[in-house]
C-alpha cells in the first residue's frame, strides 16, 4: 500500500496542463455557441438593432408632425400663417377640418398632435389692430413631443412671416398666438410614464411567462406525458395562457392602483373599456410568447426571443419618444408591435377621457396582432407535437 501510495505521489502534472485543459473547454464552447445558432443571432443582432434604433430612428426633437386646421376663413393671411407654420419643421399639416367635434375628435385619438384654428374675421381683425387670437392646441400627454414646438411657437413664427409679410424688420406680431397644452397642462412627465409603465411592465412579464411555458415541459420531461393525454394543440395553448391573463389583469391594476393613489394620475375615461382593452392586449402578449416557447429549443433561446422582441417594443412603440417624430420606417415597424396600440390606448382612456370611437384603430390592429399571433402560435405547436 505504501509503495502504491509512494509511486502515486511520484506523478507529475502535465506540462501546460492547466492551459491545455482550459483550451480544450474554450474550443469546446464555441463548438456548442456555433450549433446554438438562435443564441449566436442574439449575440449579433441585439447590438446592431440597438445601434440602428438610436443612430436613425430615436429623436428626441421631433420635427414635421401631424397638425390638423379648423380653417374658418380662406385669405392670404390665413395660407401665410400656415405656410409660416410648416417653415418652422416642427409642423406638417395632413388633416383640414371643418367643425370644432371633427377637431377634439382628431386630438383625442391621437392621430394629430397639434391643432391650428384660425377664427371667422380673423385678417379683418388684424388690419383693425384688434389684436385676435390664433389658437394652437397641442396634445400634451407626450410633453417631450409637445413642448420644444410651443415654447418657440411665437419666435418662430413671426420669424417666417417676415418673409412672407414684411421687408427688413418685422414689426410687432399683429395677432396673438394662444398655445393650448390639452390633457397635461402642467406638462408632468409621471402623466406620461405611468400609463406607459402598464403596457411596458405586462409586455415584459406576459412575453417572459409564456415563452417559458413549453420549453420548460420539454426540458422537464413531462411533455411526452400531456402529448399522450387526449387533448387538441388548441386546448393546450389556452390552458397555459388562461392562468396568466389572470395574473397580467392583477398586475395592471396594481401599477393603474399606484399610479392613481400616490402618483395622482387621472381615470378621466370608462374604467371598464380599459379593463376589456388591457385584457385584449395581455392576451395577444401571451401568445406572441407562446409562440417563442414553440420556436426555443430551450429555456435560454425563449428568453432570449423575449428580449429581441422587448427591445424594439420599448423603443418603438412611443413609450421613451415621441412615435409621431421617428421616421417613417420605423413608425410602419412600430404599428405592428402591440404595445404601440395599447399605449395609445391607455393614455387615452386615463388622459383624454377617450371613448371606443376614439380607439376604434388601435384596438381592431390589437385584435388582429392577437389572431395573427394566436394562429402562428397553434400552428407552430401542431407542427412541434409532429
Amino acid at each position: 500500500m505504501t509503495e502504491t501510495g509512494d509511486h502515486r505521489g511520484d506523478i507529475r502534472e502535465p506540462r501546460f496542463g492547466f492551459w491545455r485543459r482550459c483550451y480544450a473547454m474554450t474550443v469546446k464552447e464555441f463548438i456548442q455557441l456555433r450549433r446554438d445558432r438562435i443564441s449566436f443571432a442574439m449575440i449579433v443582432m441585439i447590438p446592431v438593432m440597438q445601434l440602428l434604433l438610436f443612430g436613425y430612428a430615436i429623436n428626441t426633437t421631433p420635427h414635421n408632425l401631424p397638425t390638423e386646421v379648423l380653417l374658418q376663413e380662406d385669405s392670404d393671411l390665413s395660407r401665410s400663417i400656415l405656410k409660416a407654420l410648416e417653415n418652422t419643421a416642427y409642423f406638417r399639416f395632413v388633416r383640414e377640418v371643418h367643425s370644432e367635434k371633427e377637431f377634439d375628435d382628431l386630438l383625442t385619438s391621437g392621430k394629430v398632435l397639434f391643432g391650428v384654428e384660425i377664427p371667422r374675421g380673423f385678417e379683418r381683425a388684424v388690419r383693425r389692430g384688434d389684436y385676435p387670437a390664433l389658437l394652437v392646441a397641442a396634445d400634451a400627454t407626450d410633453p417631450v413631443a409637445a413642448g420644444s414646438a410651443l415654447s418657440s411657437l411665437g419666435v418662430l413664427v413671426q420669424t417666417a412671416l417676415s418673409h412672407d409679410l414684411y421687408t427688413g424688420d418685422p414689426p410687432v406680431m399683429p395677432f396673438e398666438i394662444r398655445a393650448h397644452a390639452r390633457y397635461n397642462p402642467a406638462a408632468s412627465s409621471r402623466l406620461n410614464i405611468v400609463p406607459g409603465l402598464v403596457g411596458t411592465i405586462l409586455t415584459m412579464t406576459m412575453l417572459i411567462f409564456t415563452a417559458l411555458s413549453v420549453t420548460r415541459e420539454i426540458e422537464r420531461g413531462t411533455m411526452e406525458s400531456l402529448l399522450s393525454m387526449p387533448i387538441t394543440p388548441v386546448e393546450v395553448m389556452l390552458g397555459k395562457i388562461v392562468p396568466y391573463i389572470l395574473v397580467g389583469f392583477l398586475q395592471a391594476a396594481l401599477i393603474l392602483g399606484i399610479g392613481v393613489l400616490v402618483f395622482g394620475v387621472p381615470v378621466l375615461g370608462s374604467l371598464v373599456m380599459l379593463a376589456l382593452l388591457s385584457t385584449l392586449f395581455i392576451t395577444t402578449n401571451l401568445s406572441i410568447g407562446y409562440t417563442f416557447s414553440t420556436l426555443a429549443q430551450n429555456q435560454l433561446q425563449a428568453m432570449q426571443m423575449s428580449i429581441m422582441f422587448f427591445l424594439p417594443s420599448i423603443l418603438l412603440s412611443g413609450f421613451m419618444f415621441p412615435f409621431l417624430g421617428m421616421p417613417v420606417w420605423a413608425q410602419y415597424i412600430g404599428e405592428g408591435l402591440p404595445l404601440t396600440h395599447y399605449l395609445r390606448i391607455v393614455r387615452a382612456i386615463m388622459l383624454k377621457g377617450a371613448t371606443l370611437h376614439n380607439l376604434e384603430y388601435d384596438s381592431i390592429a390589437l385584435a388582429l396582432l392577437m389572431l395573427v399571433a394566436m394562429t402562428i402560435a397553434v400552428l407552430r405547436f401542431r407542427r412541434t407535437l409532429d
